[in-house]
C-alpha cells in the first residue's frame, strides 16, 4: 500500500514538473539548453546570478522530463535529439538574445559550459551558433535605436525653429541698432 502511494506521488510530481516546463517552453522567447559539466557550484551560482539580474530563469531538468514537456510544444522536434547528458535550460521570457550574451561572457571567463541547442522566437539553432546569436542586438538596444531614429527628426525641427528664432532676434537687434544710431 505504502509503495503504491509513493509511486503515485513520484508520478504526480513528475507530471507536475512536465507541465511546468511545458508552460515555460510555450511562454519563452529564448531557450538555451546547456551542459554544465565541469563547472563548479560557485561558477554556476555566478551564472544564475547574472541570469536573475536580467530576468532569465535557469533550471536543471532531467532529459526525460524535458523531452516529455517538449512533446507538448509543437515545432521543437530537433531540440530533443540534442538532449544527451546533464542539461540546464535558460528561459528568457522578454528578450531572446540576452541569455546568449550572458552565456558568451560566462564562457569567455570559464570555458566549460557547452551550449547544446538554442531556440529564439521558435527558430532552432545549433549550440555552435552562440557567438553569432550573442552579436544580435538585444530588445533594449533595438528599442533605443528606434527611439533615437524617431527623436532625430524632432531634434532637427527644434534646431531649425531655434535657428529661425535666432535669425529673427538678430534682425530685430540690427534694426534696433540702425534706428538708435
Amino acid at each position: 500500500m505504502f509503495r503504491e502511494d509513493e509511486e503515485s506521488m513520484k508520478r504526480s510530481k513528475k507530471e507536475q514538473i512536465i507541465a511546468e516546463v511545458a508552460d515555460k517552453f510555450s511562454r519563452a522567447k529564448g531557450l538555451f539548453f546547456a551542459d554544465f559539466t565541469g563547472n563548479s557550484v560557485e561558477e554556476i551560482n555566478e551564472l544564475r546570478r547574472e541570469f536573475r539580474k536580467s530576468g532569465i530563469e535557469y533550471r536543471v531538468v532531467k532529459n526525460t522530463l524535458a523531452l516529455k514537456a517538449l512533446e507538448t510544444v509543437t515545432g521543437y522536434d530537433r531540440v530533443g535529439e540534442k538532449l544527451v547528458g546533464p542539461t540546464a535550460i535558460a528561459f528568457s521570457y522578454h528578450d531572446p538574445v540576452t541569455p546568449a550574451k550572458i552565456i558568451k561572457r560566462f564562457r569567455e571567463k570559464h570555458e566549460k559550459l557547452t551550449v547544446k541547442v538554442c531556440v529564439l522566437e521558435n527558430q532552432i539553432y545549433d549550440g555552435s551558433k552562440l557567438n553569432e546569436l550573442a552579436r544580435l542586438p538585444s530588445r533594449a538596444e533595438i528599442v533605443a535605436s528606434i527611439l533615437g531614429s524617431i527623436q532625430a527628426p524632432v531634434s532637427g525641427i527644434v534646431g531649425a525653429i531655434a535657428a529661425v528664432t535666432r535669425g529673427l532676434v538678430n534682425v530685430v537687434s540690427a534694426i534696433k541698432k540702425d534706428k538708435s544710431a
